[in-house]
């Protein structure tokens, strides 16, 4: 045991003085400039690589969403408001039939189940500002003309 703590000792003792003679006998061969051609063929490759591996990696993603379900317009979110930071009620449409959940990081609960639906899913209501807006859309554009 102690043999060969001896010659690894020895030998890393040794390397530093083995590295100074090869560097100098490196400085009497002659210096070779590095092939640019090769370099930039072998980054080309490298770079066609890693975008092949992009592209694969989102197709796969995307196969793998179109597995979970066909069809995707069973369930539809008719709206969602924010109560507080972390907790918020929905509107959904399952079957016709509209449900009220309340939403929360640790629970999801039904807090109604309407009999008739209370938003057409299809034709969300529109707020005041969208009835101004779509009747200042229909009124003809004019600019203001400046009396100087």
């Amino acid at each position: 045991m102690r043999s060969t703590l001896a010659v690894l000792t020895c030998l890393a003792l040794a390397a530093p003085v083995l590295a100074q003679e090869t560097a100098g006998s490196a400085q009497t061969a002659p210096i070779r400039t590095p092939d640019t051609v090769g370099t930039i063929v072998s980054l080309g490759i490298g770079l066609v690589a890693v975008i092949a591996l992009i592209y694969g990696c989102a197709w796969i993603i995307r196969r793998m969403n179109g597995m979970t379900g066909m069809n995707n317009n069973a369930i539809k979110v008719v709206s969602v408001m924010a109560l507080g930071a972390r907790e918020r009620i929905a509107l959904i449409e399952v079957g016709g039939q509209q449900i009220l959940l309340g939403i929360t990081p640790s629970a999801i609960r039904t807090l109604h189940v309407f009999d008739e639906p209370v938003v057409d899913a299809g034709n969300p209501a529109t707020g005041d500002f969208a009835r101004r807006l779509q009747s200042m859309i229909g009124k003809s554009w004019t600019s203001p003309t400046r009396n100087e």
